[in-house]
């Protein structure tokens, strides 16, 4: 997750505040997606 991040995070280049923020919010999404994709699938077992 650091990698990722640090290949995310670095790239905050724009100098226009809605650029940035729109960056901001695409970066935030793909570190969910990837947080989503390493949670285990929990299922209940009933006996």
């Amino acid at each position: 997750m650091v990698r990722v991040k640090k290949l995310l995070v670095g790239t905050l280049n724009p100098r226009n505040h809605t650029t940035q923020i729109s960056e901001i919010n695409a970066i935030i999404k793909s570190l969910n997606k990837l947080t989503k994709l390493s949670v285990p699938k929990m299922k209940a077992i009933i006996s």
